[in-house]
């Protein structure tokens, strides 16, 4: 087997690459430093062993050679073995020194490169490293200030004389000695300067001056520091995003929150998943559910009022055979979405996502001679669901069949409502609702007094919901999916977002 030195890139899990993902899929040990986005983790198999080597302050110094031998010892074992690093393993991440270390062991390796903050975190905040008439040459250093004879030295003088651009990393600590330094030789206190923090994650926060002005910038590590007339250029756009400087709780079950919480980073919001409910089998194992579906072509509709319901009911079929002529009713875009999934077509969508507008989209049930059955209807619904539904189509005539598909539970730390991320949900600028039973659910583990300062839920009925609960309700969705709740956020809160509010 073979160990992969893998760059992790600058922060941003999408800027990992395709080599990267494709190795962490099929790894048996991760070893990973501090710093690496949690969610790159998430892409290992949920066997992998995963070991965190991160250095800390008052680490020995020897514990690259731990590192090292611990590459090695899990490479002599024959696993797969993938070494995240962050940024680039070769560009001051000692990747060289581990690569020796399998080398003279005898231990297979390949590297694989990774994008190093040194430009992302720069693009990120608008500045190219390079630029026709401005910069025609770029150098990385380390934030050494010493002896630059010494080893790891920097000679700031020459590096003052040479022109071009300057990126600085691990440099904050000492950057009023490497201002001092580059104007003793020869550059001007004038000299644009560009700090940015976290750059390319939800924290990314950036700051311009000038070199004179560098010693007072107050932004902790990790930073990267450009020097040169291309810090005066500003093509931003990542903290002009919308939703930058927001923070959002997504409070939908884990399985179902990729989606929003991919929607809402887009907008650049910080992102809070807190899964305050989990889906769990219905009272009776789910032998209900199986029953109905083995029936399900002797129904004239099947209809269904969430993406979950679709999910397990389809999961008894073999196939769309199973339906028979039963046609397909779906309360929204978002069921209809996961009826696609399965290969089926929702026969009717109303266009507000709520069960009375599917009640009264769905037309009445057939004539039937007398002493003959009425039309069909099989309803996969929530332990607990409303009865708008049922009662609404009885009504219009039809024989309503209910089963039990799922249960909604409160979400455990094991579902990820970890005392950590209930914290961070009390301190969010804004908490999402998806359903009624996120808003109990949040109010359970939050506490009643927790008092978001918007609060934007997906429909009326959750509106209702939450405001029966106590809280003031800023933002509902006219288009009832998690989608059109983000756009709906957006147009609240986008004119503010990023004017100052979460700014260096």
């Amino acid at each position: 087997m073979t160990v992969y030195l893998v760059g992790a890139g600058p922060g941003d899990p999408g800027l990992l690459t395709r080599r990267g993902a494709e190795l962490l899929a099929r790894a048996e040990v991760v070893v990973h430093d501090r710093l690496v986005a949690p969610e790159l983790l998430d892409l290992a198999p949920p066997s992998a062993l995963r070991i965190d080597v991160g250095k800390r302050p008052g680490a020995g110094p020897h514990r690259q050679h731990d590192i090292n031998a611990l590459l090695v010892e899990h490479g002599r074992r024959g696993a797969e073995v993938v070494r995240l690093k962050g940024g680039d393993p070769f560009l001051f991440g000692r990747g060289g020194e581990e690569a020796e270390a399998l080398a003279a062991a005898g231990v297979p390796f390949e590297v694989v490169p990774g994008v190093t903050s040194a430009l992302a975190a720069p693009a990120y905040a608008g500045v190219p490293v390079t630029h026709r008439g401005i910069s025609t040459s770029v150098t990385v250093v380390t934030g050494h200030v010493g002896d630059p004879s010494a080893p790891g030295g920097v000679d700031w003088a020459a590096l003052a004389k040479a022109g071009g651009t300057l990126v600085i990393l691990m440099g904050m600590a000492t950057r009023a000695e490497i201002a001092r330094e580059l104007v003793a030789g020869g550059r001007s206190p004038a000299t644009p300067v560009l700090v940015v923090r976290w750059g390319t994650t939800p924290e990314h926060r950036s700051v311009r001056c000038t070199l004179g002005e560098l010693a007072g910038v107050a932004l902790e590590p990790p930073c990267v520091i450009v020097v040169g007339e291309v810090a005066g250029l500003d093509l931003g756009w990542f903290e002009r995003r919308p939703l930058y400087g927001v923070t959002v709780v997504v409070t939908r079950a884990r399985r179902q929150a990729d989606a929003m919480a991919a929607a809402l980073a887009q907008a650049g919001a910080r992102v809070v998943c807190l899964p305050v409910i989990a889906v769990a089998d219905p009272a009776d194992g789910g032998r209900g559910l199986a029953l109905a579906a083995q029936r399900a072509r002797a129904y004239d509709w099947i209809v269904f009022t969430s993406a979950n319901a679709v999910e397990r009911f389809t999961a008894c079929l073999r196939d769309g055979r199973d339906l028979g002529r039963a046609r397909l009713g779906a309360v929204g875009r978002a069921t209809a979405e996961a009826l696609a999934r399965a290969g089926l077509v929702a026969d009717l969508v109303p266009a507000r996502a709520t069960a009375e507008d599917l009640v009264q989209a769905m037309p009445s049930a057939p004539a039937v001679p007398a002493g003959g059955d009425t039309g069909r209807v099989l309803f996969p619904r929530a332990a607990g669901a409303r009865e708008v539904l049922a009662r609404g189509l009885r009504a219009k005539g039809w024989l309503v069949d209910e089963v039990e598909a799922y249960r909604t539970a409160l979400a455990t730390p094991a579902d990820g409502a970890t005392p950590d991320a209930i914290e961070a949900a009390r301190q969010a600028d804004v908490v999402t609702f998806t359903s009624p039973s996120t808003v109990s659910a949040f109010v359970q583990l939050a506490g009643a007094g927790s008092q978001p300062r918007v609060v934007a839920c997906i429909g009326p009925v959750t509106a209702e919901a939450a405001r029966t609960a106590g809280f003031g309700v800023d933002v509902v969705a006219a288009d009832q999916s998690a989608s059109g709740l983000v756009d709906a956020l957006v147009a609240h809160l986008g004119p503010l977002a990023g004017a100052g509010r979460g700014h260096a």
